[in-house]
């Protein structure tokens, strides 16, 4: 097992739905090819912390029951991707007509302000119930930075050339799953939280068997091994991208849409929930 607990798919209508919606997204942008730069794959870091963000509304009882199950565990990101997609189509074809927009700048800019929208309302309903303590969440967020910005700089003192060929589509591999490290290990370690995925609960378990874990908990162990093993695919990813840009920029958002999405929800449900 290596889902989540509680991951849970809608209903049927919901799930076929989804599937058309992404299926008719992924075609057209399949039919238009739109380039693939280093700054798009940065350009849809906030859209992986918009579906983050949603999850966390859905948690707070945000949405109406007619929409709740576009926001579960398992469709919310399939929803932001949908939408996070389209908006890429309609920037790609405004960027052709205009011919002096970056495609890039304007999915980064919508991005953006959908997430700082929906995460200020996430703020304010944790406000009005009385449970907003976002002390944590800032120190999660900048260790998470401190921690990748190590990372990235052993990475580019060895003698691979992965961090100058990957770019900021590594760094930002680097950079989502040191967050989802950190978050995880503050909250197990300080704040008494679970960890609902399996695999995530075996380091975690296996560092609750080291001595050291009654002086500095369980929770380093899960950091190493998420720093290591984004450094170990940003490593194996340098000839593909180097050889096939595009494809391996692609890959390498995924890879860092997997870790960043965690991360952001982790640190948003610790402020929201005190």
């Amino acid at each position: 097992m290596v889902l989540p607990e509680g991951f849970t798919l809608p209903s049927l209508p919901y799930l076929v739905g989804l599937g058309i919606g992404l299926a008719a997204t992924v075609a057209l942008l399949w039919a238009i090819d739109p380039p693939v730069s280093d700054w798009t794959v940065v350009a849809f870091a906030p859209w992986m912390a918009t579906g983050a963000v949603l999850h966390v509304l859905y948690q707070q009882g945000a949405f109406p029951s007619i929409l709740e199950p576009l926001f579960s565990t398992g469709a919310v990101y399939v929803t932001t991707a949908i939408v996070a997609g389209l908006v890429w189509i309609v920037a790609t074809l405004l960027t052709a007509m205009r011919r002096n927009a970056s495609t890039a700048r304007q999915v980064g800019t919508i991005g953006t302000g959908v997430a700082i929208t929906f995460t200020m309302f996430s703020l304010y309903l944790g406000a009005q119930g009385g449970s907003l303590n976002p002390f944590w969440p800032v120190v999660g967020a900048v260790v998470a930075g401190v921690v990748a910005a190590l990372a990235w700089v052993f990475l580019s003192f060895t003698v691979t050339e992965a961090a100058a060929v990957t770019g900021k589509s590594g760094a930002l591999v680097v950079f989502a799953h040191s967050l989802d490290g950190v978050s995880t290990a503050i909250g197990v370690d300080v704040l008494g939280a679970g960890e609902r995925t399996p695999t995530s609960q075996a380091v975690l378990d296996l560092a609750g068997r080291l001595p050291v874990a009654d002086t500095i908990g369980v929770g380093w162990l899960f950091v190493v091994v998420k720093v290591a093993l984004a450094l170990l695919v940003v490593w194996l990813f340098e000839e593909y991208v180097r050889d096939a840009p595009r494809q391996g920029r692609v890959l390498l958002g995924l890879v860092a849409a997997v870790g960043l999405g965690p991360g952001v929800h982790n640190l948003l449900l610790f402020a929201v929930s005190g």
